[in-house]
């Protein structure tokens, strides 16, 4: 269970430590597949196909269809998105409007900060929706299948203690690095760092 911890709390430093101060990337930024980035931004610890994520939930951390700050949203393989797709609630709005924040979307490997995604279900339960698009401005026109949220890190306490444990240590580690750094310092930092096209 330390073992875990201490990997959580330094793969979280490392990432932070990139945000703040790595120099520029004359390639143009990093490219991140959305997995990578849920998994960084979530504290989910989970891996593989996004879609192979909602039967790897099971038992390891409790999942629904209720939208929560901080739970990955997976949605189901599907032809044009054959391995699925996750993305991290980090706003709900209403009871079918929420914001995400996810990677390799309307750009090839690059990070969406607080986009809009609108359930578009029939029967109210998130199963379908539809998802802002950099292109148009606008939530684009075709509809996603969704297996539901899984909640751990921000969302709710994962199933298991031991991942628990990790994951509370990963948020309290960003949130305790987070609150060191000055705002106006920190944008200037990512300003000149890799990540600085992903988030905001």
């Amino acid at each position: 269970m330390f073992k875990r911890s201490k990997i959580a709390l330094c793969s979280v430093a490392l990432a932070m430590a990139s945000v703040v101060s790595a120099p520029a990337d004359a390639a143009g930024g990093s490219f991140w597949q959305c997995v990578t980035f849920a998994r960084m931004f979530s504290g989910i610890q989970l891996f593989g196909n996004a879609a192979t994520w909602w039967n790897q939930a099971v038992g390891k951390y409790s999942r629904g269809e209720t939208p929560k700050e901080g739970a990955v949203m997976v949605f189901k393989a599907i032809g044009s998105m054959r391995d699925g797709h996750v993305a991290t609630v980090s706003k709900v709005v209403s009871d079918r409007i929420i914001k995400v924040t996810h990677a390799n979307w309307s750009s090839p490997g690059k990070v969406e900060s607080d986009v809009e995604v609108m359930d578009v279900s029939a029967g109210n339960d998130w199963s379908k929706v539809r998802v802002w698009f950099k292109n148009i401005h606008d939530l684009g026109t075709s509809s996603y299948p969704v297996y539901g949220f899984i909640y751990g890190g921000k969302g709710g306490k994962p199933v298991a203690d031991d991942s628990a444990d990790a994951s509370s240590a990963v948020v309290d580690a960003v949130k305790a690095v987070t609150a060191k750094v000055d705002p106006a310092s920190f944008k200037a930092q990512r300003a000149k760092a890799p990540l600085a096209a992903l988030i905001g």
